[in-house]
């Protein structure tokens, strides 16, 4: 018998949109780490631009391009990610998730914290890709729960990406000044230690740590997939990070569970 392939988790900083055409060091990095991992027979993306009332999962065979922003040039909104979906990987999730009631959505689409790293990373666009949401009403426990939950589809050659960003505060964003904030790099070095202790607790109990972590997340759906990806480590499993860069008060950091 061949013995399968636990394929990793990865959190994934995707910052501006504009990452998914641009050729930067970013994107390079996203390039590399596909060039170490096992070809996924689908991916799983959980996003920070997809909360929603209840836990929904897209139930769509070919589901379409959302453009969710504004404000940039013409050539983001005429990207298309012309993925198929997986009905059945849906259904499997429906079934593996105990803590909540997972509804299919076959309308919603891929918004671009799944496309925008999708783009880059796989280009061509010939892995089925299914996106979970996340319930906005919910404590942090209970994504990291979620995550959990998933474990057993990294059996299954599926790819579990989480999209977001440890330090996300546009309000305070300096578009022309990427020195990073004392607090932003505090918080992303702090939370970097967290995940390589493997002090779980803490990173979900993230608001104990203060002034930092509230001007690193004002708000918490770009934390929320992080949460999601820590749930899906198991104990004593490898963790690395990559694209480990503050930039302003946006986190890039990203980091590879299991490879």
């Amino acid at each position: 018998m061949t013995r399968k392939t636990k394929m990793p988790v990865l959190f994934i900083g995707h910052g501006s949109p504009m990452n998914a055409i641009e050729d930067n060091e970013f994107t390079h990095g996203w390039q590399e780490l596909v060039k170490t991992l096992p070809k996924p027979k689908a991916i799983v993306c959980i996003s920070a631009h997809w909360e929603t009332d209840g836990v929904f999962v897209t139930a769509s065979s070919s589901p379409e391009t959302i453009h969710d922003f504004y404000g940039f040039p013409k050539e983001l909104f005429a990207v298309r990610y012309n993925t198929e979906g997986d009905v059945s990987l849906a259904k499997e999730i429906v079934r593996l998730v105990k803590s909540a009631e997972v509804k299919l959505d076959e309308e919603r689409g891929l918004d671009h914290g799944v496309w925008g790293v999708l783009l880059p990373m796989y280009p061509d666009a010939d892995i089925p890709v299914v996106q979970l949401s996340m319930d906005r009403s919910q404590p942090p426990l209970f994504h990291y729960e979620i995550g959990g939950q998933l474990a057993s589809l990294r059996d299954e050659g599926i790819l579990i990406i989480c999209s977001g960003n440890i330090v996300h505060n546009l309000r305070m964003l300096k578009f022309h000044d990427p020195k990073p904030y004392e607090w932003a790099e505090k918080f992303n070095e702090e939370i970097k230690r967290l995940i390589t202790t493997g002090n779980h607790n803490q990173i979900i109990d993230y608001k104990s740590l203060g002034q930092i972590a509230e001007l690193s997340v004002p708000t918490p759906e770009h934390f929320w997939p992080l949460l999601y990806a820590i749930g899906l480590q198991e104990a004593g499993e490898r963790v690395s990070f990559f694209n480990d860069k503050v930039i302003s008060s946006i986190s890039m950091t990203s980091v590879i569970i299991g490879n």
